[in-house]
């Protein structure tokens, strides 16, 4: 799951707030609501965001494993070593 609580800090850290992003650059009310609920947003809006401030991409974004997705991969990694021959035989 995406999740943008880095972009909060961040904010505080560069001193604007939400009241400058929609006043001084643009950005809709609603897109603050998606990212405060870490809805999908564009990469474009991510974009702007490291540029208005000035950070990269892990300043704003961070990823954390979902639990049922990351037993998905494991399940699936763990079918695929019992559906490979042994190497080693």
């Amino acid at each position: 799951m995406i999740n943008y609580d880095p972009l909060w800090e961040t904010m505080k850290k560069r001193h604007v707030s939400q009241y400058d992003l929609y006043t001084h650059y643009g950005i809709k009310r609603s897109l603050l609501h998606r990212l405060r609920k870490n809805m999908n947003v564009e990469i474009y809006t991510l974009d702007r965001f490291c540029s208005i401030l000035d950070c990269n991409i892990e300043d704003i974004v961070q990823y954390v494993p979902d639990d049922k997705a990351g037993k998905k991969l494991k399940d699936a990694a763990e079918d695929d070593d019992k559906a490979s021959p042994d190497k080693n035989k």
